[in-house]
């Protein structure tokens, strides 16, 4: 009876461990499709032109998995029609986030979106989200999962707030959205 409940144990915490490892995998598989995305993004969007040189960085809020993927893309990629470098930045506060193209708010710090709508209104830096309702409350973009596809909504007038210009093509794509 006892090796019974311990069999039945071991069977249960292994399922849980390969539940477990098979979301993490699913998680590092999507944010392999949202970096795919977001250099998309660096060709398909035009930055003011004091942004069209030196570095394009594209800054983290916090830690996120993405950071590992953005990273991979940015050693054999360059953005932008003057080949910019890209340089990943991880922000571990509002405070350190400064001169980002874009910046990636992960689900777990989407509570700053306002804060960081606030404190850099006019900046020419696309903010990208990933959870429900990002895009209504002001992120220029924000990925979101339907019919079992990742796709992003696009808040056009956040980014054009924001002195943005995207491109017809990325539009297409886009499910629009209204909002700040």
């Amino acid at each position: 009876m006892k090796s019974v409940k311990i069999s039945a144990l071991v069977v249960l915490l292994s399922m849980l461990f390969s539940s477990l490892a098979f979301n993490a995998s699913a998680q590092i598989r999507d944010y392999r499709f949202h970096t795919v995305f977001i250099y998309n993004f660096t060709k398909l969007i035009k930055w003011p032109t004091n942004y069209q040189s030196g570095d394009f960085v594209i800054g983290v809020l916090g830690n996120s998995p993405i950071i590992r993927e953005l990273q991979k893309m940015a050693a054999r990629k360059t953005a932008g029609m003057k080949r910019q470098r890209i340089v990943i930045k991880r922000f571990g506060s509002l405070s350190q986030i400064n001169n980002c193209h874009i910046l990636f708010i992960p689900n777990s710090k989407s509570s700053y979106l306002p804060t960081i709508n606030q404190s850099f209104p006019r900046s020419p830096m696309l903010v990208v989200t990933e959870k429900r309702g990002m895009a209504q409350s002001g992120s220029g973009i924000n990925f979101v999962l339907r019919n079992g596809r990742w796709r992003f909504e696009l808040n056009q007038n956040a980014t054009a707030n924001r002195g943005l210009i995207v491109s017809r093509n990325l539009k297409r794509f886009a499910i629009p959205v209204m909002g700040k």
